[in-house]
Formats: C-alpha cells, structure tokens, sequence
C-alpha cells in the first residue's frame, strides 16, 4: 500500500495558521499594535478604513529591521523574542510564536516599510498572498509601518463570515483600548475613515484610564495598591454606585499584557460582596506584576488565558486589596475598633479647667407638705361653658322613627316580591387575584387563567413600544430640568445611530456631546430615575453590533426596553392594576408568549382540579 502522509505547502499551512491567529480585522490589529510595543516605540499610529476590511494600518518609531530581519520576518516560526525552550518562562514580550507576520502575509496584501536609525535608506516590501511581489530600497523615517489591505482576499468564505462594520470597528476599539491602557508611556493615536477617535498622550496609569473613557471616569476610581513577594498588584476599582449591568470595563493585566480570567473576576466579585444590586458588574482596571517563571502563556493562540503557579494565593490577595481599599476610601461600611479622632478634646480647650456647674436649691421644698402653692396664672384664658351633650342632638328621633316604620304603603306587597331569587342573584366579586406577587388569576367560564405578570407585561410593551416605532411616533413627556448622562465614547457613537428610533419611542435629545447626552423628553411610561438604567441595558444588549434592517433594529430596541420597564416580579399590584394587565394582555396581536417567546399565561380548568382531588 503506498503512503499516504505528506507535507503541507508553505502557502497552505500557513492559511491554516492564519484561520487561529487572524480570526477577524481586530486580530491583525492586536499582533501589529504588539509588535510596535515590541520594537521599543513610543509614538504608535493606527489607521482604519472601513473596520479593517479595506485598510489596517500601523505606522511606529520602533528601532526598525534589517534588510534580512524584514525578509525573514515573514516566515513562520521566525522571531526575535525567543532563542531556545526555557525562553517561553521569561518571557518580556508580547509576541514569541513568530507566526502573526507569516499567517497574515497568507490572506491579505502586505505592505511593509521599515528603516533603522543607523541606516540611511529603508526597505519597502510588497506580499501578496505569501508571495513577494517587490523589495527596494527607498528614503524612510525611523521605524516600521503595515499595511494590510484587502483581509481575507483569498478566503471569500471567512470574509463573508464577518459581522457588520460596527461591529468589527467595536472589537478593533476594544484591542486598541486594552493595548493602550496596558503602556500609558507610549503616545497612541486611532483613526477611522479619516477621522480621529483616539489621542492618548503619554501619562500615568489613572489619565490614561480618564482619556480613553471620558465622561466622569475620574470620580469613580478608587485606587488599590498591595505588594507582596508573589504578585505586585496597582490599579484602579470603580465604587459600587457605578456599577452597570454588562461587563463593558472589566480589565486584568499581567505583566503588562490584557488577560482574562473568570477566577480572577470571582475574587473581584467576592471583595464587593453586600455592596451591589443582583446582576451588576463592577469596573476595574487591575495590573499585576508577577514573576516571568510562575505563569505560563502559552496555552492559547490569542495569548488572553494564562495559567498561574499559585492560584490561591493571588486570589486571596486580589479579594483582600479590593476589600481593604473599599474600606480605606469610605466606600463600604466598616467596623473601626480604634479610638475615633472625632471624639478628642479640641485644641482650644486643652489646656483649660473644668469648671463646676452652679446649683441652685429650693431649701422651702417640701414633697410631704399638703398645702400645695397657688399658681397665678396672668392669662385672659376663660373656661368655655360646657357644652350639651351629643346624645342631646337625637331625642325625639325614635319616636318619629316609629311612626314612620307603623305607616303602610299601596304597593307594598310589590316591594317585598324580588323578580329574582336571592341565589340568583350574581353579587360583584373580585375577578383578580395576585399570588406571591408574580402570579395573576383570573376565573374564566371553563376554570381560570394563571398569568406571570413580568412576561405579560413585557408584551404589552413590546407591542407599544414597536407601534410607536413603525406605525406613529410616540408621545412625549416633556423634562422641567434637563437630564444629563455620560457615557464612553464608543457607547456614544452607539446612541448616534440609534437616535432615530429612540426617538420614535418617545426620547428626545437636546445635545449629543462627546462625552454624554442630554435628554430633554421621555417615553410616557419612562420614570426619570429609569433612564439610565434603560439606556444602559439597551446598549448592553446592542453590544454585539446593530442589525442591518430598520425593522430587526426596531425589535431589537423595544425587546429590550420593554424587558427594563416591564413590572419585576415581587411587585404588588392594586386589583384595579391587575385588570389592566389582563385586559390589555388580551389585546394584544400575541398575548401567549412573551417577546423572548416564553408562555405569559397558562389555563386551568375545572376538569383539572377535579381530576387534582379525585386521588
């Protein structure tokens, strides 16, 4: 039987790299922001065109490659940052694989142009798909720029698998964030279709936090500081009252490099324990410092997971920090046993001595004498003359009350006849009930209907909220002050497009600012104290990117603003409450399912609970 196994072509195997290491534009966009940051930079440029689709490129004043380096550079497993095994447990640098170049020569055109500073000219290079179209010499500032155009030219079925171009631009802003924020001692600078989103000067840890988030970052940051002989740990905490709903500001970074770890994350949860509502996640831009040989980075292309030597301890020392600089800052409520400064005498009165109060004695006080002194009183006061008694106002009533019982009428007889028996009659009862306040039942001619109030009123909205948007714009209720909101940049450009349709619900905006809105109008049934929290939500679940049709946008939005403003559960309803639900349940197009298509009410019938006691 002849063989069957034989080596892949360079070409081929390096598309197979390249479907782990670029997996969309926002990976090229973290191996080359890495690599700048490798090459000692400290003015690095990002160029975007049309969310990395059409241009990615990074432009630094690294210390630039030699005409082999640049050469050489693009084949896989070459690299500078390793020279044998035990390398990869001291590693200083982003990258060590050598695959990042090599697997993006494979499926995009790959412009390079770099110089030393000792050189006179520099190199520019062209690829096309890991083939060398050109290399000359040519007249070049210090350092290296990529150019990647045309990502995924060759492999149409990965390009067709790619989001929208807001939602790559947003994952292209969260790799550019989580690089900048981990060297706030290089100057970085995005731009995208010509336009300038980021300007990040060099500066400590905390501007740099307040320059890429804006708004009122500055107020929220609680600093936590803690240095052992395992992990060296600084950053910055946001207070309980910041607290959002989705896990937008959430950062780790270990040796200068953006990690995630759920491990991690639960010792940050369990230092806010007691201090933020149920589903809130607490900001934090956390670094640690650990030593090269206790962590291990190579166990995933992306190089975001890593594993750690002692776990335990870091975590208990993360938990600890968090919770003593909670503390520290009067954030969270503490037990102080030690002397309160508070309660010291005052430096003014130190040095003085007490003096002893005067008493005065009344030496003719007797308790047992029975002659008790006369009290004059000045006051005009006069005794009011007593009044008659109230049973006064009735005399003489009972006896006209008998006369009047003693009287007989013509139609008497027809009076006492009913046209109906008494049992008959169908007396008002109560047609609602409440129970455990989440439950609404309601008897019906067969038995009765039990509704969860939270999801029947999640479609009573849904159906609202998607009229005033398609069919008629929506009333509005006018603010006396203002509203003022801030939110990051990324999430303003968010509200931008959806300005539209927020408005058709009932929203409307006096300014939008870089930092923040203003609103000035409300939706009906939208309370002040909810419009943050609605936006918020409304964003977090946007977060993945806005659909393409108005219609899927439209849904989108009131799905999750009706699920913000629906009644919770645990809420009592007044009986008068209770029927409305029911009512405009009913009225709606799909009273059976909520928006998320969960049942909003069951039906029980009589021959069911029969059935129930005739075991």
């Amino acid at each position: 039987m002849s063989s069957i196994i034989q080596l892949l072509p360079d070409h081929v195997a390096n598309q197979i790299a390249a479907g782990e290491v670029v997996q969309r534009p926002a990976s090229v966009v973290k191996e080359l922001l890495e690599n700048a940051v490798d090459a000692n930079a400290t003015d690095i440029k990002l160029i975007i065109k049309d969310a990395g689709k059409s241009l990615i490129q990074v432009i630094d004043n690294g210390k630039g490659m030699s005409v082999t380096d640049s050469r050489l550079c693009f084949e896989r497993h070459a690299t500078s940052k390793i020279r044998q095994a035990e390398d990869l447990f001291s590693l200083h640098t982003k990258g060590f694989r050598g695959e990042a170049l090599a697997s993006i020569a494979a499926i995009a055109h790959v412009e390079m142009k770099t110089k030393q500073d000792q050189e006179e000219l520099g190199i520019h290079i062209i690829i096309e798909g890991s083939k060398f179209v050109s290399q000359e010499p040519a007249v070049l500032p210090k350092g290296t720029s990529f150019a990647i155009k045309n990502l995924f030219f060759n492999i149409p079925a990965r390009r067709n698998f790619l989001k929208s171009e807001t939602v790559e631009q947003r994952h292209i802003v969260d790799e550019f964030q989580r690089v900048a924020m981990a060297h706030p001692n290089i100057h970085f600078t995005m731009y995208h279709n010509g336009s300038e989103m980021f300007n990040l000067p060099i500066s400590n840890f905390r501007q740099r936090i307040v320059n890429i988030f804006a708004g009122k970052t500055n107020e929220k940051l609680v600093p936590v500081k803690e240095e052992t002989e395992i992990v060296n740990l600084q950053g910055f905490i946001g207070k309980p009252e910041f607290a959002k709903k989705n896990r937008g500001e959430q950062f780790f970074f270990v040796n200068n490099r953006f990690i995630k770890s759920g491990y991690l994350h639960h010792a940050v949860m369990a230092a806010y324990e007691g201090l933020l509502k149920d589903g809130a996640q607490p900001s934090y831009f956390l670094y640690l410092d650990v030593p090269p040989h206790t962590i291990d980075i190579n166990i995933h292309p992306t190089k975001t997971e890593i594993k750690f030597d002692d776990e335990h301890a870091i975590y208990a020392i993360l938990r600890s920090a968090i919770k003593h600089s909670l503390g520290q800052f009067n954030v969270a409520p503490v037990l102080d046993f030690d002397r309160d400064p508070n309660l010291d005498t005052p430096y003014q009165y130190q040095n003085k001595e007490a003096e002893y109060p005067t008493i005065q004695v009344d030496r003719s006080y007797n308790p047992f004498s029975e002659d008790k002194p006369n009290k004059s009183f000045s006051s005009n006061y006069k005794k009011p003359e007593a009044q008659p008694n109230w049973e006064s106002l009735y005399v003489g009533l009972k006896q006209a009350g008998q006369e009047i019982a003693e009287m007989t009428f013509e139609n008497d007889g027809a009076v006492s006849s009913s046209l109906f028996e008494e049992n008959e009659i169908e007396q008002e009862v109560k047609r609602t009930y409440q129970i455990h306040k989440k439950y609404i039942v309601s008897p019906i001619k067969s038995g009765m209907v039990i509704i969860n109030q939270k999801r029947a009123h999640e479609r009573i909205l849904y159906e609202e909220f998607l009229t005033n948007m398609t069919v008629h714009q929506a009333s509005s209720q006018q603010m006396l002050f203002p509203l003022q909101l801030y939110f990051s940049g990324a999430e303003i450009d968010l509200i931008k497009e959806l300005q539209l349709s927020l408005e058709n619900t009932g929203f409307l905006f006096e300014a939008i600012h870089q930092d923040s809105i203003v609103i000035s109008g409300l939706p009906v049934n939208v309370t002040e104290s909810e419009i943050s929290i609605v936006l918020e939500e409304l964003l977090s679940d946007l977060q993945d990117g806005i659909p393409d049709s108005s219609f899927c946008q439209n849904d989108t939005i009131a799905k999750s603003m009706a699920r913000s403003l629906a009644v919770k559960t645990g809420t009592y309803l007044t009986e008068k409450e209770q029927e409305n639900l029911v009512h405009n349940l009913f009225a709606c197009k799909e009273p059976n399912v909520s928006p998320f298509q969960k049942p909003t009410f069951i039906t029980m019938s009589v021959e069911d609970l029969d059935k129930k006691f005739s075991l």
